[in-house]
């Protein structure tokens, strides 16, 4: 709870939030802010939607959740929001850390393509090892 207002998560991995925060990095470089119709324009494309297939309802979902976080604030008398510091040092770490990190971390680890001994594929069966173990033992 925020403000007594509830504030669902932003969890990190959800292709929606991975989005939203994407939209947060371009839209930081906008002077005037951006809008709710700007953000359905830009977020759809990226979660394989059609703009006009989106409502204005689940896009001001969205903007209520990024604002009671702290991510962007409205801009007084518009209809206009404008992404923080916080929310721009928030959107660069979930897109850098799953772009960088874990996107191509799990791909190392899940292709069995690949034939390349590899320190993070062998930590990965270890950790796989010890959870198998543990629910044969529970």
């Amino acid at each position: 709870m925020i403000n007594d207002q509830r504030a669902p998560a932003l969890k990190f991995g959800d292709p929606r939030v991975q989005a939203l925060m994407s939209c947060l990095c371009i839209f930081r470089l906008l002077p005037h802010g951006f809008s709710n119709r700007s953000l359905r324009e830009h977020l759809a494309p990226l979660i394989g939607m059609i703009a006009t297939s989106m409502t204005a309802g689940r896009m001001t979902y969205d903007l209520r959740r990024l604002r009671l976080h702290g991510l962007i604030e409205r801009i007084a008398h518009t209809n206009r929001y404008r992404v923080t510091d916080l929310g721009l040092g928030i959107a660069m770490f979930y897109t850098h850390t799953y772009a960088r990190s874990l996107r191509t971390g799990l791909s190392i680890v899940f292709d069995d393509t690949m034939q390349v001994d590899n320190n993070l594929r062998r930590h990965f069966d270890r950790l796989q090892g010890a959870l198998d173990e543990y629910l044969e033992d529970s």
